[in-house]
């Protein structure tokens, strides 16, 4: 279970990184030039957005990193990122399969309780 989570987080915050630039990018973008934000719409807050992106795909890699030797933590971390993700860009096709890795790598990793190690967080 817990190199299933470390598979999933990692994938989670590589595919986050592809959404994390597009969303930096475009607060960044619609903030600079009026014009795009009047014909494609502008984020209600740039600052959270641009936190997010940063964050988010930071904290999926990093729980992924850690569900072998800390599968507590590295859980929480992937399932923080998970709703970061949700609450910055919402569940649509770009961000499906972060959201998902995430949340099911941080189920996972917490569920990997005596079974794998003995080092265990139970």
């Amino acid at each position: 279970m817990r190199n299933a989570a470390m598979t999933l987080g990692l994938i989670a915050g590589l595919i986050g990184i592809l959404v994390g630039l597009f969303g930096y990018g475009y607060a960044e973008l619609s903030e600079r030039r009026a014009e795009v934000g009047e014909i494609f719409g502008v984020f209600e807050n740039p600052g959270f957005i641009r936190f997010a992106s940063f964050i988010a795909p930071l904290l999926a890699i990093a729980g992924g990193a850690m569900a072998k030797a800390r599968a507590l933590w590295g859980g929480v971390l992937m399932l923080i990122a998970a709703a970061c993700f949700y609450t910055a860009f919402g569940f649509n096709v770009a961000t499906m399969f972060p959201i998902g890795f995430a949340a099911l790598g941080g189920l996972l990793a917490i569920g990997a309780g005596k079974p794998d190690e003995p080092k265990a967080h139970f």
